[in-house]
């Protein structure tokens, strides 16, 4: 990958999450494009948007949240990685347990309510 105005580690943590999902540079194909929305005379010159294909998958990811191509790059990799871990149900395991967190906090709210409300009638507290 090129040079991009993004900190190392977060590159390498990408370039590991690619090799663990068995993606290859040559297995993505990149186009450019102008980007719209904000940005002024710079986005109408430059070609700023990134397209990522994945070949094998057919995936097709589009980035132009920032001006900078380099920048847009990066992006685009990072969720084609993101969505290439969510299809093959990588992510899913975090996902319940997100899930199921905030499951459990909102039955400790509904204790708490039915509790407040108890001791405000003056009834005897119920597990």
């Amino acid at each position: 990958m090129a040079r991009t105005p993004v900190h190392p580690d977060k590159q390498r943590d990408l370039l590991e999450r690619f090799e663990r999902l068995g993606v290859l540079e040559k297995d993505l194909e990149e186009r450019f494009v102008r980007a719209s929305g904000r940005g002024g005379q710079k986005l109408n010159k430059t070609s700023s948007c990134v397209w990522l294909t994945h070949k094998p998958t057919g995936i097709l990811v589009k980035c132009e949240e920032s001006r900078s191509q380099a920048l847009n790059r990066f992006l685009a990799r990072r969720r084609l990685a993101e969505k290439l871990e969510h299809q093959r149900g990588e992510r899913q395991d975090e996902e319940e347990k997100a899930r199921e967190k905030i499951r459990r906090n909102k039955a400790r709210a509904k204790r708490r309510v039915r509790k407040k409300l108890a001791a405000s009638k003056g009834e005897p507290e119920r597990g």
